[in-house]
């Protein structure tokens, strides 16, 4: 007898199906997601003003943590789990602690709170044509002509010879006075106007105007400096040498703002890599209770390529773990070295969002595209890849399946097109350890001006790629 089959019915395929697309940030999304994208936005913004320098962004984070229940390491007790470490008033680390053991690794997410600015010299002020000034040194890549007639504020700390620090911020409040970088007025420039952009404003001009009245208001040999210095003694108790002692950054003043009608958009200085700072500090917060140890990294020097004790190309991190480890008593080399080659993290850092009116320093289909999501990028560095890290296939596969479980919209990019310049980020160095790493960071347009954007849905996907690795992997 012939077994009778049941017919089947053919199933149609559709080729659609094979293919990718981007998904914009704002696409679908309802009202109640509307307004967690904006409420979200304001706790940025705010995050932003607060913490103009990575002094301030240490301070900012730590006062942040502690609301959450973290305690500085150094006064913390064996029972705690959640811990921060304070790395010279200029990079920091939260960690929460969910197991002890540390071999296994940790779930880590690095980013870096110094920005492009202008840097006071030890030697600053000086007179000139009866008017005082502050010389400069730039730090990071600026294009120079950005800074000049703009309001600056001064930041920093000065320590005197006897150890005394004191905090300055002036140009942030209503009634202080700000600062500027002069310009030469167009009808006398035409000699300037011929020079290309890196020469039409030079490291040597970007001093600061400070004042002009003079001491006892009687005209003599620096007697405007001396007036300036006789301020600064009476307000804040330091002299012209403290200045060598001194870290002191002009940043844009004022607070960071909504942009366009729609309030899409966030401008501020200091977005590269605040913004990832900020999503990372937020994402180890409300990822809740995970099975892994929870880490995030705050470093300094990465404009600068990542040098310096405080900096990702130094062992910061690996000091960061080994001093966790001996805290709970499970310090040992063999330990050290698996926890770091064992753990996962995201490189967290921005990369360029597409502008329109330079679309063709771009390669569209693997651009960062603005409001529509985190990038995800496998490699950067220049040309052929020089000087990167790029993240096994294996690695971007779970990061991406994580970031689609909580629906963050992210998008593939690459700092701008084949053998036009490049970046790097602090991946290759953090890879040494052996661990897995990948590079994910929110597009931003203006970047390393004193004016940079960001989109509002991009800040927040971000933030939800962040706490999705943390939950997931």
């Amino acid at each position: 007898m012939v077994e009778k089959k049941a017919a089947k019915k053919a199933e149609k395929f559709d080729p659609k199906t094979l293919t990718y697309s981007k998904k914009s940030g704002w696409d679908g999304i309802n009202a109640a997601k509307m307004k967690e994208i904006m409420n979200f936005a304001e706790g940025y913004k705010k995050f932003l003003t607060d913490a103009k320098t990575e002094r301030e962004a240490v301070s900012t984070i730590f006062e942040l943590a502690k609301a959450k229940g973290y305690k500085n390491i150094e006064n913390a007790k064996p029972t705690d789990k959640k811990l921060f470490i304070n790395f010279d008033n200029v990079a920091c680390v939260l960690a929460e602690i969910n197991h002890t053991d540390f071999s296994k690794g940790w779930l880590m997410v690095g980013s870096h709170i110094d920005t492009p600015r202008l840097d006071l010299k030890g030697y600053p002020l000086y007179e000139k044509e009866d008017m005082a000034y502050f010389k400069t040194h730039y730090y990071g890549g600026i294009k120079k002509y950005q800074w000049v007639t703009r309001p600056l504020a001064l930041h920093g700390v000065v320590v005197t010879e006897a150890g005394k620090t004191i905090n300055v911020v002036v140009g942030e409040d209503d009634n202080d006075p700000v600062f500027t970088i002069n310009d030469l007025l167009i009808h006398l420039a035409q000699e300037q106007m011929e020079k290309g952009a890196r020469k039409v404003i030079e490291g040597e001009n970007m001093n600061i105007l400070i004042g002009s009245i003079p001491y006892s208001f009687k005209y003599d040999k620096d007697s405007v400096k001396l007036a300036i210095l006789d301020c600064l003694y009476k307000k804040y108790g330091f002299k012209e040498e403290d200045f060598v002692s001194a870290e002191l950054q002009l940043v844009p003043a004022g607070k960071a703002r909504d942009v366009g009608f729609d309030r899409s958009f966030v401008g501020s200085h200091g977005q590269d890599d605040r913004i990832c700072a900020y999503c990372a500090l937020e994402a180890i917060f409300d990822a809740g209770k995970t099975k892994e140890n929870k880490f995030a990294m705050f470093f300094d020097k990465e404009e600068i390529g990542s040098k310096g004790n405080s900096g990702a190309n130094s062992n910061i991190l690996e000091r960061a773990v080994n001093k966790i480890i001996n805290f709970y008593g499970k310090g040992n080399y063999n330990t050290l070295i698996d926890s770091l080659a064992n753990s996962k993290f995201l490189s967290s850092d921005v990369n360029a969002g597409v502008e329109p009116e330079w679309a063709g320093a771009f390669e569209s289909m693997n651009a960062g595209k603005v409001g529509w999501g985190v990038c995800l990028t496998k490699f950067t560095g220049v040309g052929g890849k020089g000087n990167s890290n790029e993240a096994h296939a294996e690695f971007v596969a779970k990061c991406r399946a994580a970031f689609n479980k909580d629906d963050a919209r992210w998008q593939t990019a690459e700092l701008g097109r084949v053998d036009l310049g490049g970046g790097g980020t602090i991946a290759m160095f953090i890879a040494e350890y052996g661990m897995q790493v990948l590079d994910v960071g929110t597009p931003i347009l203006s970047m390393h001006s004193p004016f940079e954007v960001a989109s509002k849905a991009d800040l927040y996907n971000t933030y939800l790629s962040y706490k999705a690795f943390y939950k997931y992997l």
